[in-house]
């Protein structure tokens, strides 16, 4: 008989056959902390740095990327993966987990994986778990493989040691042990009765 609608003050009309909507509930703040740090936790993948053919640095190179050498370094490289193209040059030490040379490399290489391609030039020492050489590939130095460290090996169970509890007695009014020799003067047979 009496209908009744509600007159909206600002925004779209309300029609009286229209389903009402209720505000979506607060999450609770542990989940709404989870759902935030969620996004930060993952890492995106990075791209690899390129140095270009007409770039000279002179210097150190530190990163947490990979990097792709095409131009000429004169100083350490420090970084997860590294690969040296034709044209790359770097004149100094280099430690990767990985490293692919096809370009020139004068110092010490320091790596996990190790891959020199036909074309690379390598002089200096290379300490690796894995090396490849492909057929063309110029290496002069010394190939040292990793040392894997061993896991320390268990130690035996110490023996119990009879502690004996210290003497109030200084050890100059103590009465002197006898000896092995005043032991067996001392010691009395059975059947045979020691004079004195």
């Amino acid at each position: 008989m009496f209908n009744k609608q509600v007159k909206p003050t600002s925004g779209p009309a309300l029609r009286a056959d229209q389903p009402v909507m209720s505000a979506p509930e607060p999450m609770a703040t542990g989940t709404l902390a989870a759902a935030t740090a969620a996004p930060a936790a993952r890492k995106t993948p990075k791209t690899a740095s390129l140095i270009a053919d007409d770039i000279t640095i002179e210097g150190n190179v530190v990163g947490d990327g990979e990097l792709h050498v095409d131009g000429v370094i004169r100083g350490d490289v420090r970084v997860p993966r590294l690969s040296v193209g034709e044209t790359g040059h770097i004149e100094g030490a280099v430690l990767a987990d990985a490293v692919e040379t096809r370009g020139r490399i004068v110092g010490t290489i320091t790596a996990k994986q190790v891959k020199l391609m036909g074309t690379c030039f390598v002089d200096g020492d290379i300490t690796h778990e894995q090396l490849t050489m492909e057929t063309g590939a110029f290496f002069q130095g010394r190939s040292l493989k990793f040392q894997r460290q061993a896991p320390p090996a268990a130690a035996p169970a110490p023996a119990p040691v009879n502690v004996a509890a210290p003497s109030l007695v200084p050890a100059s009014a103590a009465p002197a042990q006898p000896t092995l020799a005043q032991q067996a003067a001392n010691a009395v047979t059975p059947g045979l009765t020691a004079a004195r």
